[in-house]
C-alpha cells in the first residue's frame, strides 16, 4: 500500500488544525495580521496588538516578561482578543520579508508614540484604545489600566450612539470627549477617525470646545519639532537652535512645550560642548515650572553636562 498520500493529507490536516490553535488559543501570539483579523472576525474578538522591538527595547522585553507573559495577563484577554506582536528589531533577519513588509506597512497606518505600545482595535483594525510605554517593576499598576481600556470598545460606542442623538455643541461635546478618552495619536484619529473630526468642526463652527484651536496648536508643534530635527539629523546645530529660539519668540504656546523647547536648547548647547550656555539654558528651563515632571531630567542633564565640563577643563 502507498502511504505517501495518506500521509500527506494527516499532515495537511495537522498543520490546519495547528495553525487554528496558534490564534485560538487565546495564550498563543501571531505575527500575521490578515490572519488575526479574519480570526477575530470568526471567533467575535477583538485585536490586541503588541508593537515591540525584540531585540533592542528592554521596555518591551519588561513588559513581556512581567506583564504580558504572565497568568493575569493571560486571563484578563482570554476569549476576548487574538493576540498580535508586530515586531521591528535591528537584526532584520530575523523576520521574514513578509513580515518586514507588513509590519512597515502597519506602522504607518498605526503611528505609535514610542516602544512598547499595546494597541486594542476591533476585528476591522480600527482601534479604540492604547497604552504606551512600561517601566520595569509596575506591573502591579499596569495591569489595572489595560484592564480599564478594555472596556472603551463599549464606551465608544456608546459615545457613538449618543452622538448620533444630539445635535450641534452637544454632539461636539461628545464626540471632543470620545477622542480625548480613547487618546489615540493624531495619526491613528486622522487615519480611522476623520469622519469624527468632521462632525466635531460641523457641529461646532465657533469652536466653543476649542477642538479646532488645539489641533492647530499640535500641528503647529509638530511643524516645529520636524523643522528642528531636519537640522538635528545633517548635525546642523545652529539651525536647530535658531527654530527653537523662533519658536518661543512667537509665543503662544502651551507651557509643557515651552519648558521642553527651553529644556531642549540646553541640550543641543551641551552636544555642541557650549558648556556654560547650556547650564543657563537648563537652569532658566527649570525656573520656568518648578512643578514640572521634568525637573528631575532638567538636573541629570545639568549634571552631565557639569562633569562634562570638569573633564574638558582638565584636558580629558
Amino acid at each position: 500500500m502507498n502511504l505517501t498520500p495518506l500521509i500527506k493529507t494527516c499532515v495537511a490536516l495537522l498543520a490546519l488544525n495547528l495553525s487554528g490553535i496558534a490564534l485560538a488559543a487565546g495564550e498563543s501570539w501571531t505575527s500575521d495580521f490578515a490572519a488575526a483579523q479574519k480570526e477575530a472576525a470568526e471567533s467575535k474578538k477583538d485585536l490586541l496588538i503588541d508593537f515591540t522591538g525584540s531585540d533592542w527595547c528592554s521596555q518591551c522585553l519588561a513588559l513581556h516578561k512581567e506583564v504580558l507573559d504572565q497568568e493575569p495577563f493571560k486571563m484578563l484577554v482570554k476569549d476576548k482578543f487574538v493576540l498580535v506582536e508586530l515586531d521591528y528589531p535591528r537584526d532584520k533577519t530575523k523576520l521574514t520579508e513578509a513580515t518586514l513588509k507588513q509590519n512597515e506597512e502597519l506602522g504607518k497606518k498605526y503611528p505609535t508614540t514610542g516602544f512598547p505600545t499595546i494597541l486594542l482595535c476591533d476585528p476591522g483594525g480600527k482601534p479604540f484604545g492604547v497604552v504606551g510605554g512600561y517601566e520595569p517593576g509596575v506591573a502591579d499598576k499596569y495591569l489595572p489600566q489595560l484592564g480599564e481600556m478594555l472596556g472603551m470598545k463599549a464606551r465608544r460606542n456608546e459615545a457613538l450612539e449618543a452622538a448620533s442623538k444630539s445635535e450641534g455643541v452637544e454632539k461636539a461635546k461628545i464626540l471632543v470627549g470620545l477622542l480625548r478618552e480613547m487618546d489615540l495619536t493624531d495619526g491613528m484619529v486622522e487615519n480611522f477617525y476623520g469622519d469624527v473630526v468632521a462632525q466635531i468642526k460641523a457641529s461646532d463652527p465657533q469652536d466653543e470646545t476649542g477642538f479646532t484651536k488645539a489641533a492647530a496648536m499640535k500641528l503647529r508643534i509638530d511643524g516645529i519639532r520636524k523643522e528642528f530635527h531636519s537640522f538635528i539629523e545633517v548635525r546642523d546645530f545652529d539651525g536647530g537652535i535658531a527654530v527653537l529660539d523662533k519658536a518661543l519668540k512667537d509665543g503662544d504656546l502651551p507651557k509643557d512645550d515651552i519648558q521642553q523647547i527651553m529644556m531642549t536648547r540646553g541640550l543641543v548647547f551641551g552636544d555642541q560642548k557650549k558648556y556654560d550656555e547650556a547650564i543657563k539654558a537648563l537652569d532658566e528651563a527649570k525656573a520656568f515650572n518648578l512643578e514640572s515632571p521634568y525637573v528631575k531630567n532638567m538636573d541629570a542633564a545639568k549634571q552631565r553636562i557639569l562633569e562634562a565640563k570638569a573633564k574638558a577643563a582638565a584636558g580629558q
